[in-house]
């Protein structure tokens, strides 16, 4: 399906992670082999520039990380990151160059990008977050469906199966979500769109586009 390709989403220029994308199509595929792949990459790493620690933990020694949050391995946090308070990272994190993890902010078996921002109670699991991607305040992803069926992602009439019980949301590059937003599990947005405040989106938004509800999805003027 157009638009839903990692190709379309993301700038792999823009991730250390970019080796994972490797021979795959559609991002959410590549969800079941992160942990694997932090291990591997981890184990490569500068020990100039990252510090290990504990078991399976890469730091960037130029990363910011508060006394109070809690970082639980796998994980790689890249150079210039910022770990703010009370931060949970629950483990199979990526997180990318200069991106700001905040405030009660939760991580699970994810890609964040370089300069992605989910600085405020945000919950982010089984997603990928291209590059400056931000997430609002409160705003979350969900990632397993209510009645525990496998996740289908769905663009239109077009369907895919993932044969996952847990996809979060997939956000390309210089995407905006509003605050307290809840982008519901297989939920991909397309490059520089923007998603209303208060917002519960489910599906596929094209690249370039304004989400204010469900039946009012606009173009933006200058895409």
């Amino acid at each position: 399906m157009s638009g839903l390709e990692i190709t379309k989403l993301y700038d792999l220029n823009e991730t250390i992670a970019a080796d994972i994308f490797d021979g795959v199509t559609y991002p959410w595929e590549v969800l079941p082999g992160i942990k694997e792949f932090i291990c591997k990459l981890g184990a490569t790493l500068d020990p100039d520039l990252y510090e290990k620690k504990g078991e399976d933990i890469w730091i960037a020694r130029s990363a910011r990380v508060f006394d109070s949050a809690y970082i639980g391995g796998p994980c790689i946090i890249d150079e210039d990151a910022e770990i703010r308070h009370c931060a949970f990272i629950r483990g199979s994190a990526i997180v990318g160059k200069g991106a700001v993890v905040g405030n009660s902010t939760e991580l699970k078996n994810v890609i964040l990008f370089n300069k992605v921002q989910v600085p405020h109670y945000n919950y982010v699991g089984d997603s990928i977050l291209g590059y400056k991607a931000h997430m609002g305040a409160g705003s979350i992803t969900s990632n397993v469906k209510s009645d525990k069926t496998l996740v289908v992602i769905k663009s239109g009439d077009d369907r895919i199966e993932t044969g996952l019980k847990k996809v979060g949301a997939m956000l390309g590059d210089n995407v905006e979500v509003g605050c307290n937003s809840v982008l519901n599990p297989g939920t991909v947005i397309g490059r520089g769109s923007n998603i209303y405040p208060t917002s519960c989106v489910r599906g596929h938004i094209p690249a370039g586009h304004i989400y204010k509800c469900k039946t009012e999805i606009a173009v933006k003027e200058d895409w």
